[in-house]
């Protein structure tokens, strides 16, 4: 169990620390500089709508057609006068702008949450308090899985944001010199050099979420602490139970410090 949970929550921490990452690195990067100028009206631009709908839904939804019409009319006049001077200034490449930079806050207030909270409130959180906001129910294994993915995510979009930001910008500026579209640029350009220095810290990372899964004993996830727990508990030998579960957790990071240093020889550091 402890294994599995440790492969899947890195499996899906990895893809969704790949996004975050790459959002905030990037998100803003894309933004012309002429629109630039206006960065608060182009930033504000997405969490108003997000604000309107929700305040639609709230308030407005079971309203009128002609209040709902009149709101709605409203909400893009507001609109196009926060978007309207970056789009004189910068041309259609703009309207790209506030949905890269909403990409950009919403990676960067991912990782400050989920960084900036214990692990063991994270997952009675989705245990516990899911059930009460959301009427879902979820089960202890998928409830560990899902608090390992968002945990080791966050830290693994540092990661990737850290590696993405040390490869050198020129590149980056051949890649558009050559007409090659931004996404090509990072996958066969940027992110070949950009793994090959997030190799080290990926296997921190990965002993770190293997020792993490012990913390989802307080859900009653079978995992290897628990069974460890369950065992003593029938004969009272505390010693020789924690000893040897203190050394298949050696052995299991032991073999990932061993496999992800084969793999730096492998891909040498650039």
């Amino acid at each position: 169990m402890t294994i599995k949970i440790t492969v899947w929550g890195l499996v899906g921490g990895f893809l969704l620390g790949v996004l975050a990452g790459v959002a905030k690195t990037y998100g803003r990067a894309g933004v012309p500089d002429a629109a630039l100028r206006y960065g608060r009206r182009v930033t504000a631009l997405p969490w108003v709508l997000i604000a309107a709908l929700a305040a639609y839904f709230i308030w407005i939804y079971g309203a009128a057609p002609l209040v709902q019409l009149v709101y709605w009319a409203v909400v893009l006049a507001v609109a196009a006068a926060m978007l309207a001077p970056a789009l004189r200034a910068a041309g259609p490449a703009v309207l790209a702008a506030p949905f890269a930079m909403l990409a950009s806050d919403v990676a960067s207030l991912y990782v400050a949450v989920m960084r900036g909270t214990p692990i063991v409130v994270q997952v009675m959180f989705i245990y516990f308090a899911l059930p009460v906001l959301a009427d879902i129910r979820v089960e202890a294994e998928p409830a560990a899985i899902a608090t390992l993915i968002i945990n080791s995510g966050a830290y693994i979009a540092e990661i990737v944001r850290g590696a993405l930001q040390s490869v050198h910008k020129g590149l980056r500026e051949a890649g558009q010199a050559m007409g090659l579209p931004f996404h090509k640029i990072l996958l066969h350009i940027i992110g070949p050099v950009a793994f090959r220095r997030m190799i080290p810290p990926l296997g921190n990372q990965c002993i770190i979420s293997l020792k993490d899964s012990s913390l989802f004993i307080v859900i009653g996830v079978a995992e290897l602490t628990r069974q460890g727990q369950e065992i003593m508990a029938s004969n009272f030998r505390a010693l020789e139970i924690w000893t040897a579960v203190a050394i298949i957790y050696l052995v299991l990071t032991g073999l990932i410090a061993l496999g992800l240093r084969l793999l730096e020889k492998r891909m040498r550091i650039l």
